[in-house]
């Protein structure tokens, strides 16, 4: 233990550590803290703004773009489904062109048609915050004070809403004179918001996530391709099957369903090691496809998640409470949980999947 202070039983390998009291460290320290944590908000704040304004005028452009070509060649919204497609199949690590949010790109555009009011207001607010603007509100009027507002009182999309709702803009005038550049209050709510955006994580993909989607489109290429040759009953159904949930867009790595065990099987393969949301994500997808693709006489939707790597306590405590049916393999060691006994010999040993993915 290294005479680390921590909760609980002793048990190797899990630990719930507990950092000592602040009571015990210095002066020093706790001034040296405090400036490393006031450097550390600022520059955070800085950037992630900076990268959100350059994420919010691509989709600008790109919306721009969109609405050019529908009035200039009478392109109907059938192209905005094939448009998804090519610009996923172009940048995989991406979740923002599915056809929803392209269509808010287009949208936005059309609102916005002022490029330098984008660049001085809108373009300063997370895009979920955007997309509500468009959506509750009925003027560029409206939409500009509320934005306003959003980046004054560091507002998150939730906030908004509720504003909106109770119609403040009614309660203190509608009067705007300026727009000073300000960065929201680093512990506020919007600050909180911009740091999850799921649509900025990807913009920001560093090098390493565009090596890992690599890895795991040429690993799905393979799997898929082994899995059909096996011809134990996989019939394929989809590679990146998307799927809409709640208003938020997933993509389900590979599809298939099995004709003897009459269910379908989902997998997700990870070019990097466990960790437990992988478990979470992919109990989702069962559920999402037993209520929905799920015959009444299918059997249980299947899940198979492999990954590089695992602390095999990690993984165990992952699985416990789950009632789907999972399996979790590393590439080169053995099934850490194993599938129900009446499963296995209509599915490929994990000794099988290992050779093929190594």
């Amino acid at each position: 233990m290294n005479n680390r202070k921590c909760m609980g039983k002793d048990k190797d390998g899990v630990i719930f550590p507990v950092a000592p009291k602040l009571s015990e460290m210095s002066d020093s320290y706790l001034n040296f803290i405090e400036e490393i944590k006031k450097e550390i908000q600022t520059q955070r704040i800085s950037v992630v703004l900076n990268a959100n304004s350059s994420m919010i005028c691509l989709y600008w452009n790109i919306g721009k773009a969109i609405l050019q070509k529908q009035e200039e060649e009478g392109w109907g919204a059938k192209v905005i489904d094939r448009m998804a497609k090519d610009l996923k199949d172009a940048f995989p690590d991406m979740s923002g062109f599915s056809p929803r949010n392209i269509k808010y790109m287009r949208k936005f555009a059309e609102c916005w048609p002022d490029f330098e009011i984008v660049q001085q207001i809108v373009a300063q607010i997370p895009w979920r915050t955007n997309r509500m603007l468009l959506d509750k509100l009925d003027t560029q009027e409206e939409r500009i004070w509320y934005a306003h507002k959003t980046i004054e009182n560091g507002w998150s999309s939730t906030i908004l809403d509720l504003q909106i709702q109770s119609k403040l803009i009614e309660r203190t005038g509608k009067s705007v004179n300026n727009f000073p550049a300000a960065l929201p209050p680093a512990d506020s709510d919007m600050a909180n918001q911009i740091f999850k955006d799921p649509y900025l994580f990807d913009f920001l993909g560093t090098d390493m996530p565009r090596r890992e989607v690599e890895i795991e489109r040429k690993l799905t290429e393979h799997i898929q391709n082994f899995l059909l040759e096996l011809g134990q009953g996989f019939a394929f159904v989809g590679r990146q099957v998307h799927l809409e949930v709640g208003g938020d867009d997933f993509y389900i790595d590979l599809l298939f369903y099995h004709l003897k065990l009459r269910c379908y099987v989902v997998i997700e393969l990870k070019a990097c090691d466990f960790e437990p949301g992988f478990i979470s994500q992919l109990n989702m997808y069962q559920n999402v496809v037993n209520d929905i693709l799920r015959h009444p006489s299918d059997n249980p939707t299947i899940g198979l998640l492999l990954v590089k790597g695992k602390n095999q306590t990690v993984v165990e405590y992952s699985l416990a409470g789950y009632q789907n049916p999972i399996g979790v393999a590393e590439w080169k060691n053995q099934m850490v949980k194993a599938l129900p006994e009446e499963l296995k010999s209509s599915l490929p040993s994990i000794e099988e999947i290992e050779r093929e993915l190594e």
